[in-house]
């Protein structure tokens, strides 16, 4: 019997890969890894490399409201809706997220402004993590990106949300180039397993929980009037 059975959970990966299928993404590599431990323990779990599909630019839900002739956005963000997971994955580029991590993050908070049952945002009861690969420094800069986009839409941010891989600075191998020890990195294994299971393990707590408490942070309360005890201050 598994002691950690995590069979309740969703969870959705975005690789944000600039390769297209069926090319070799490096980013999907490292996602596999994270991927592999949520299987164990019965997460169900899907990845969507972005770059395969008709994903409009936009800041709207459905851009072909807004003269985009096709848009898959809205069909993708009905498995953002259903899953309790996700983690936003990428290659770096000039020191920062790829063009493809930016559309993504940019459509997610275009879907901001939907609310759930209780006035709270979509977002709310959801945990975010982040993985990045390349060979140029940037890990940091580009998961404090994209672990701060998915805190401010609504998610939980888990402690230790985040994990990658580069090479040497510089040209040089990527993470599944032969010879380039990004798959036996013990750091990367290590923070990427420790990602894998806080994700897990805060989204079954909140799943338990029926989410965020709905006290102090809805929307259409605070529009009618309700303040949750704030009080403007006086300055003298």
């Amino acid at each position: 019997m598994d002691d950690h059975d995590f069979s309740q959970l969703r969870a959705l990966y975005f690789n944000c890969t600039l390769t297209r299928s069926p090319g070799v993404s490096n980013t999907q590599g490292l996602i596999d890894v994270s991927v592999g431990i949520m299987k164990r323990h019965n997460v169900d779990v899907e990845v969507i490399r972005a770059i395969d599909h008709d994903i409009a630019t936009g800041i709207y839900p459905d851009m072909t409201e807004h003269g985009w002739g096709s848009d898959e956005w809205p069909a993708i963000y009905e498995k953002v809706k259903a899953a309790n997971i996700l983690v936003v994955a990428g290659p770096i580029w000039l020191g920062d997220n790829s063009s493809i991590t930016k559309l993504i993050i940019e459509r997610l908070y275009a879907c901001s402004a939907e609310l759930n049952d209780d006035g709270q945002s979509a977002y709310y009861g959801k945990v975010g993590g982040a993985l990045i690969t390349g060979n140029e420094d940037g890990i940091k800069h580009c998961t404090m990106n994209v672990l701060y986009s998915l805190q401010h839409l609504g998610c939980v941010i888990p402690p230790q949300a985040d994990a990658g891989w580069i090479g040497e600075v510089g040209p040089g191998p990527s993470y599944l180039d032969p010879g380039s020890g990004g798959p036996e990195n013990d750091f990367t294994n290590r923070n990427t397993t420790f990602m894998t299971w806080n994700l897990m393990h805060v989204a079954a707590m909140l799943e338990a929980a029926g989410g965020i408490p709905a006290y102090g942070n809805q929307r259409p309360a605070w529009d009618k009037g309700e303040r949750f005890d704030f009080v403007n201050p006086e300055y003298r």
